[in-house]
Parts: C-alpha cells; structure tokens; sequence
C-alpha cells in the first residue's frame, strides 16, 4: 500500500523505520523532508518530490527528486545534489548510493574536502576533484575514482590531471593513467608521461613512467621512469635508484697508497733479482 505523506507528517514515518532497520548492521536513525513524499510500507522506498532533504547519521543530501529505501539506506537523487559527509562536499546532476559508503556522482561533479591545519599544513588545505562521473567510497580511505578524466587540486600543493584517475584521499596518494600531468607550484615543478604515481603523505615523491619528464627551475630530465623525491624545503631532491655494476664502481675506487714504512726500501739490485728470472740453459752457454 502506498500512501501520500505531507512534509509535517515525516518523523512519524521516521520512528517506523528506523524500527525496521534496528536488525541491520546500520542502524543509525534516518530522515527524509520534501514538498511532497509517497511512502511503500511494503518495500520502505520513499518517493520525494521538491526541496529534498535526506539525512542519515552525520550525511545529508539535498536535491529536487528522490528515491530513498529506509531499510536498506539506498538513495537516488537528481537535479542540484549536494552531499555532506564529514569534511567532504559533493555536488552533481545525478548521485546513487548503496548505503554500505559507495556513492556514484554523475554530471558536473566537484567534490571539495576542507583540510583543517595540522603540523604539515599550518592554514589547513582545500582539495577539490572534478569530472563527470565520480566513484566515492567514503569507508575506503575516502577512495576517490575519476574513470573518464578529471582533476585533482589543492590549494597547498598544486593540481593533477589525467586520462584516469584514482587517490586515497586520507594516503595523499593520487594515481593518474594516460596523458597524466603534475603541477607543484609549491616546490616549481612539472612532471608528467603515460602513469604518475604520486605519494605525498609518506615518502613525498612521484613516480613517472611511460615518456616520463620533469622540469624545475629550467632544468629538464627525461626517461622511461623517473622518481622524483620532494624535499619538505621544496627543492628536488635527487636519489640514485639505480644499481651500477660492480666492476663499473671499482674502476673510479681510489686505491690505497702503500705504507713506505713498513717494509725497507729495495735496492736497484734487489729489483732486478725479484723482477728478472734467469735461464739455466742460456746462463751454461754464456760460461762455456
């Protein structure tokens, strides 16, 4: 059966709910506000139209229309989305989420987390991701997926852009696959190739690989693979990854000179004694 329900009469709704869903594994308490509502008891999907407003637990989510199953914490929403969860803001034409911390934005998609200050950013940082379809799995590191190309920028370090895209946003580990490019306005560098692998919460470095090439300050290198390690004081700083020859590192070995004052010194008899070698034959020759 279903049944229409006026704005004012939501939270009674509301209490069944989050009765029917005390079973599941989340079951934190939900609430949907709109212009105007259509409730199925039957298979807990509520319909909204207008002035949407959903929220559960600490995320909300505005939008014109929407579909929200009160069991399964599934949610549809279309036209001017705008999610909130946590530190992070998504807006979108178009948003689906599974309810387990998968959400799929679609059109027009800018997520924006605001860093609050920390030892490593003292003024705190703005990060913003863009594309036109966006996968965000809030549970996962705030796993962020950007398959048709996007962008990805913070105010603090620069901006990163690529054919596809991937990062792990509490890692500060961004991937970017085809035609990738880093900009670090913070240390005045520019990398890019086929695959940027870029790591700034560990170890702070960028791997390039694929027609690889960097540039600071006028200066380029270019390869098949470069690591580029980023000093805190925002220069390159460069570390030899490669393994050389053994034979290649003994040829520039400074050789030790000999201690003159441990053996004496030999005459120019002694010399030739040690260093010429005698034939019997020929000495039995000479005396005959």
């Amino acid at each position: 059966m279903i049944k229409k329900i006026c704005a004012a009469c939501v939270a009674t709704m509301l209490i069944s709910s989050v009765a029917m869903a005390e079973d599941k594994k989340d079951n934190l308490p939900s609430e949907v506000n709109a212009d105007a509502i259509e409730y199925d008891m039957n298979t807990g999907v509520v319909a909204a139209e207008g002035n949407v407003l959903l929220k559960h637990g600490t995320a909300k989510a505005t939008g014109l229309h929407a579909l929200f199953n009160v069991n399964t914490k599934e949610a549809q929403l279309i036209g001017n989305v705008i999610v909130v969860r946590e530190d992070m803001r998504i807006t979108c034409n178009a948003l689906m989420s599974n309810g387990q911390g998968h959400m799929m934005a679609d059109g027009n998609v800018i997520a924006t987390q605001n860093l609050a200050p920390n030892e490593k950013y003292p003024n705190g940082d703005t990060r913003t991701f863009t594309g036109e379809h966006i996968d965000y799995f809030s549970d996962d590191r705030k796993h962020v997926i950007i398959p048709n190309g996007g962008l990805a920028k913070s105010e603090v370090e620069g901006t990163f852009t690529a054919d596809k895209m991937e990062g792990w946003i509490d890692d500060e580990r961004y991937l970017g696959t085809g035609n990738a490019h880093l900009i670090s306005k913070q240390r005045n560098l520019e990398a890019g190739g086929d695959q940027v692998d870029y790591d700034g919460k560990q170890e702070g470095k960028a791997v390039v690989t694929g027609n690889a090439w960097a540039i600071q300050d006028n200066n380029t290198i270019r390869g098949n693979r470069l690591t580029v390690y980023l000093a805190d004081d925002g220069t390159l700083k460069a570390e030899p990854k490669v393994q050389m020859p053994e034979e290649f590192s003994k040829a520039f070995e400074q050789k030790p000179e000999p201690d003159k004052t441990s053996e004496p010194e030999k005459t120019p008899t002694q010399v030739k004694e040690d260093t010429v070698t005698i034939n019997p034959d020929e000495a039995t020759a000479n005396e005959s």
